[in-house]
């Protein structure tokens, strides 16, 4: 079982980005396009997730849990971090300059 431990998460997210280019049905252009939209598709099921963990909408009601939106969340960040691989070969380079600037921007050297 995989866990969020520092070099297996990378190995990990690594794995599922070359599991993904072996099954590669369009070009590299349209791989790369479709990664980024699959973003789209993550975040619309945590919307989904969080309208039914409120009970938002009244012909559903309470559809989900918190726990769910939390998993969505996960698959979110993971599919993320696949696309980013699919842009550089190193991932968690890049995640951890721009997690440096960030930090640096909101809270101060």
């Amino acid at each position: 079982m995989t866990t969020c431990d520092d070099d297996e998460l990378w190995t990990t997210i690594d794995r599922l980005r070359a599991w993904l280019d072996s099954s590669r049905q369009g070009s590299a252009q349209e791989d790369l396009l479709l990664r980024m939209l699959k973003l789209s598709e993550e975040v619309g099921e945590v919307a989904q997730a969080v309208i039914g963990a409120v009970g938002h909408n009244p012909r559903k009601g309470f559809s989900h849990t918190w726990q769910d939106v939390e998993s969505e969340l996960c698959d979110v960040v993971v599919t993320a971090l696949v696309a980013l691989g699919t842009l550089t070969p190193d991932v968690r380079g890049a995640l951890s300059a721009h997690v440096t600037k960030v930090a640096e921007r909101s809270l101060g050297g």
